[in-house]
């Protein structure tokens, strides 16, 4: 008696279309995989988009608004932020964590903070970050005197050269450098190292 052969549906694999969706409807921009594990001495170099809707960062409103929120959540969340700069449409920032798996925690501590702030100047309810936190681990002097630099210069990437601001970014944590600001001082030693580096012109190389 010849066996007959029936087609299952197929599940699991690569297939187009699947896997889990970003959260702001779009194309995702942070990979959803496991993120590295690194130690506490390793500073991180987060980026935190926004939703569009929540208004223009820079503006003056809202800038006070993301530094009080710096300032009211020092040395909570676990987390220090060492330097920052606010752009248009997201954040840089520069971190320390004791317990670097309480990263993601303290990031999304600090988001809710933010998130409040900014939909009470926008009068508006709902999210305000798009999909992930970008996360780069920084493990080498070089590379964290480079990764200061570009977040304290990042307005020359977004901004025309005739209105840029001349000399420090006002909307950056070097204008806080050696005063009581929304900042932590550094911790670590490779961060001590470039805590508040002067600012040459900025050289060109990849946008994290």
């Amino acid at each position: 008696m010849k066996q007959m052969v029936m087609k299952l549906p197929s599940h699991g694999g690569k297939r187009k279309g699947a896997g889990r969706k970003p959260k702001n409807g779009g194309k995702a921009g942070v990979s959803h995989a496991a993120r590295p594990q690194f130690k506490a001495r390793h500073p991180v170099h987060v980026t935190m988009r926004l939703l569009s809707g929540v208004g223009y960062l820079r503006g003056y409103s809202r800038r006070r608004a993301i530094e009080d929120a710096l300032r009211e959540a020092k040395m909570r969340f676990g987390m220090r932020v060492v330097h920052y700069s606010i752009q248009g449409t997201h954040l840089h920032l520069i971190v320390e964590c004791d317990d670097p798996s309480a990263l993601s925690r303290a990031v999304q501590g600090l988001a809710i903070r933010l998130a409040r702030a900014l939909n009470r100047i926008a009068g508006r309810v709902g999210k305000v970050f798009a999909d992930r936190f970008h996360a780069h681990v920084m493990k080498a002097l070089g590379e964290v005197a480079h990764a200061v630099r570009y977040v304290l210069e990042n307005v020359r990437h977004h901004l025309r050269e005739d209105v840029a601001p001349e000399g420090v970014d006002p909307c950056s944590s070097a204008a806080w450098c050696g005063d009581d600001g929304p900042i932590c001082s550094p911790m670590t030693w490779l961060l001590r190292q470039v805590a508040c580096p002067p600012s040459p012109p900025l050289a060109a190389h990849a946008v994290y």
